[in-house]
């Protein structure tokens, strides 16, 4: 399954959380695992050092993950810069996590640095994240969202003590928590992917269902090419 790469890459702007296993049962967790088993070839960036340009560092790739390092390597403020580059020329982005929060943050939006002391009515989340805790999310119609998962009511993985208290300017939610806590973001401009989840879709408790947030960067990337029909051919087709 995983002998050929696929020549479109996709870079990851953050560590991989993968641990021995398969977390489905169908390919391995972390972020190369995922972003292999939905047909795209990973490349991950080393920390920025403000050297070299984003487009630079980007060069080759046809969309980004951004979910950031761990503790004490790479800045927030470095997350928000590659972001703002997105926008800036519409690159797809995927961002998860730390990386939703920082998406937000760069485009004017807010957040809470800790749910239980800054929203203690939410009921879904527990303070600190427990791996593998799941809870129900509400997506909305007409989205990124519900066009990867189906409308309604569907079931992820919450790993987070921050979350999105304000919406950024030029977003709309995706979808929110059973007790209104947002759970993603996203563009609502058709010629630009841009989505942001709060969830771990490339964890060991992540669903089979997960996957398809990945296919639908790389396919955000590499839009199909439309087969040109020679002349000649079409009029042939029309006269028959």
């Amino acid at each position: 399954m995983f002998a050929n790469p696929s020549s479109v890459k996709i870079a990851v702007y953050g560590a991989d959380n993968g641990v021995p296993g398969r977390g489905v049962g169908l390919w391995p967790t972390g972020y190369k695992g995922a972003v292999i088993a939905a047909g795209a070839s990973p490349v991950f960036m080393a920390p920025a050092k403000g050297d070299r340009p984003w487009g630079e560092l980007l060069d080759g790739a046809k969309g980004v993950v951004v979910c950031g390092f761990e503790t004490g390597r790479g800045k927030e403020g470095d997350m928000e810069s590659l972001c703002l580059w997105c926008r800036s020329r519409k690159f797809p982005i995927l961002a998860i996590d730390r990386g939703l929060l920082a998406m937000n943050a760069a485009y004017g939006g807010v957040n809470y640095n800790d749910l239980s002391k800054e929203l203690p009515e939410a009921l879904q989340h527990r303070h600190p994240p427990e791996p593998g805790l799941r809870h129900a999310i509400l997506v909305q119609p007409n989205t990124i969202l519900s066009q990867i998962y189906g409308e309604g009511e569907i079931v992820v993985n919450s790993e987070h003590r921050q979350a999105i208290q304000r919406v950024a300017n030029g977003f709309k939610i995706g979808g929110t928590a059973l007790d209104g806590v947002i759970e993603a973001i996203e563009s609502p401009i058709d010629t630009w992917f841009a989505l942001g989840v709060q969830w771990q879709p490339a964890s060991a408790s992540a669903s089979g269902l997960d996957i398809q947030v990945f296919r639908a960067l790389i396919d955000a990337g590499s839009p199909p090419v439309k087969k040109v029909i020679p002349v000649k051919t079409r009029r042939l087709a029309m006269a028959g």
